[in-house]
């Protein structure tokens, strides 16, 4: 397994198959994938990307911290999950987003999820909330 920073196109194919399927594929291209402070990341086994996570400078209103990064579209193709990919990327993205003075990074986390992100360090905030076409989500964040 290898981890490096990818190009935001890189990312597209994988979020469209794993969080936007049977949808169109603009819909996996985010707001703010190009800015200057985004970065992405991809796993990758045998040289294919099987992994992606992209990681935004963005502030949640109900968090207090100065300087946030919000990671967003953070997925793995089917036949390589739970081989540790997901945390690979974000053990490789806590430094960087540190690097960039930021203490903290949260998320909008599929419930389905939730038990990942709290095994990694992420912890819950507020309520269970709708995502329409997506589904239900909630509110992680974790300390850098």
């Amino acid at each position: 397994m290898k981890i490096l920073r990818i190009s935001a196109s890189d990312t597209i194919d994988i979020r469209h198959q794993m969080l936007r399927d049977g949808r169109s594929r603009e819909e996996a291209i985010f707001p703010h994938d190009e800015d200057d402070q985004t970065f992405h990341l991809g796993g990758f086994i045998e040289g294919k990307l099987v992994s992606v996570a992209s990681f935004y400078f963005e502030n949640h209103p109900d968090l207090v911290d100065e300087y946030q990064y919000r990671l967003r579209g953070m997925a793995t193709l089917p036949e390589f999950q739970h081989q540790g990919l997901s945390s690979a990327l974000l053990k490789m993205a806590f430094p960087i987003i540190k690097q960039n003075l930021c203490s903290l990074l949260w998320c909008n986390a599929r419930t389905s999820a939730m038990g990942f992100y709290q095994n990694v360090g992420f912890e819950k905030i507020g309520e269970e909330f709708d995502i329409p076409t997506v589904g239900p989500h909630v509110l992680m964040f974790k300390k850098i």
